[in-house]
């Protein structure tokens, strides 16, 4: 192939001429200006210059050897950057560029670099290949961890699931999903869709449980709400009531019920309290305003009760609950037949006998606490997701100790001390 290069005007002060021939370690110029390439054991023209020579006839073609010799080092360099695609497209472009160019060089040793080249090009796309299927089986991994960790979340216990929790525990692994869907290597579709199935079917699972849980609860609640209207009602019917004692055990009859009772919401359950305390408060009231009136009670009255206190005090501290509440209501029942005392001792010995009444009432509530199915059940699900928790740590600190990490080991000791304080403190809570 002949390539006429852009007219130059000849030199005047080179010592050589268009007429005169010129020679370089691979290429000569004729009399005519012809340029001519020595390649292998042949000669071939690559171009001319019919208007005269410049100073350096070779320069244009010996820069067109260091650009392909450049290019092909470029490739060189990038081989292990490249996938197969590039790596084909590129070694058929310099096959081509090499086969017959007008340049001047050592051109057979060209071919010979894109004859390796290639041959590492063959090399890489080995490579690049396991590259792909390694990188695609980690994918698969990282996703199939995605969707077992899902998994074991729809399948806790309803009862001793932390809801609030374990919902955000599944929106971190959807957005996990996503970014590994995002940044990682493409799976096959048959492959993508069973594992994304799989985590559908967990978040489906774990909010069909989810709504079965709140719906049973609300009913509870409706039930606690409907026993305690009736409460209500009858604490309201007897406030007026002039018939003393009998009004009074039945009041207290009334408080062991809803006690008794099971708890709606805390904001529901503690606006109907108010309306059952404040129908009790009306009778109780009317009943010391009675009192009250009577300032001249026995002497004996004020003995009797004095000796009454005495014996409710021995009560406490509580140690068996069963045992004191019938004692309690005995020396209730005989209270409020003796009737009142003077009037200068009323605040003094029923304040010591609602002291009593108070700690006997909050190691109930105390005991309610402590066994109320809810609370319990919420305790529980903290208490199994700590044992799951401090497993996983100890796992983890094995597996440190086992690499040698010591700082990992120290930082995993440190969360493992945290949470086991917090799993003694929920368990002393249970009992």
């Amino acid at each position: 192939m002949t390539i006429s290069p852009n007219p130059q005007q000849p030199s005047t002060g080179s010592p050589e001429t268009a007429s005169e021939p010129a020679r370089t370690e691979f290429g000569r110029m004729d009399t005519e200006g012809n340029i001519y390439v020595t390649d292998g054991e042949s000669e071939r023209l690559i171009g001319s210059y019919p208007e005269g020579a410049p100073d350096n006839p070779f320069e244009l073609y010996e820069r067109r050897y260091s650009d392909l010799e450049a290019t092909i080092r470029l490739f060189e360099d990038r081989l292990p950057h490249l996938g197969a695609r590039d790596i084909d497209q590129t070694v058929a472009t310099l096959r081509e560029a090499v086969a017959e160019p007008a340049a001047i060089g050592d051109l057979p040793a060209l071919r010979e670099r894109v004859d390796k080249a290639a041959q590492a090009g063959e090399e890489r796309k080995v490579q690049a290949k396991a590259e792909r299927q390694a990188a695609r089986e980690q994918a698969i991994a990282d996703r199939t961890s995605v969707v077992e960790r899902a998994e074991e979340i729809s399948q806790q216990d309803p009862e001793r699931t932390h809801w609030k929790h374990s919902g955000q525990a599944l929106r971190d692994l959807l957005e996990e999903w996503k970014t590994l869907q995002r940044k990682g290597p493409r799976l096959d579709k048959s492959t993508e869709d069973e594992l994304w199935k799989r985590f559908s079917s967990a978040r489906t699972v774990f909010d069909r449980h989810r709504r079965q849980f709140f719906s049973a609860l609300d009913q509870k609640q409706t039930e606690a709400r409907r026993v305690k209207e009736g409460l209500i009602a009858e604490a309201e019917a007897l406030q007026n009531s002039t018939d003393w004692g009998p009004t009074s055990s039945a009041y207290r009859d009334l408080m062991d019920r809803w006690k008794a009772a099971p708890r709606a919401s805390r904001k529901e359950d503690d606006a109907l309290w108010a309306r059952f305390r404040t129908a009790q408060q009306v009778f109780f009231d009317a009943r010391r305003a009675k009192d009250e009136a009577a300032d001249a009670e026995s002497e004996e009255n004020l003995k009797a009760k004095e000796a009454l206190l005495e014996q409710a005090e021995a009560l406490l501290p509580i140690e068996d609950m069963d045992a004191v509440k019938p004692r309690l209501r005995a020396i209730q029942d005989q209270w409020d037949e003796i009737g009142r005392v003077p009037s200068a001792h009323v605040g003094q010995v029923e304040g010591r006998m609602r002291a009593v009444e108070d700690a006997v009432r909050q190691a109930e509530e105390r005991e309610w606490k402590r066994s109320n199915p809810e609370t319990r059940a919420r305790a529980e699900g903290m208490l199994g997701q700590l044992e799951d928790q401090l497993d996983r740590l100890k796992a983890d600190i094995e597996k440190a100790e086992s690499a040698g990490n010591s700082d990992q080991v120290q930082s995993l000791r440190e969360t493992l001390a945290t949470k086991t304080a917090w799993l003694d403190q929920i368990r002393s809570s249970m009992e």
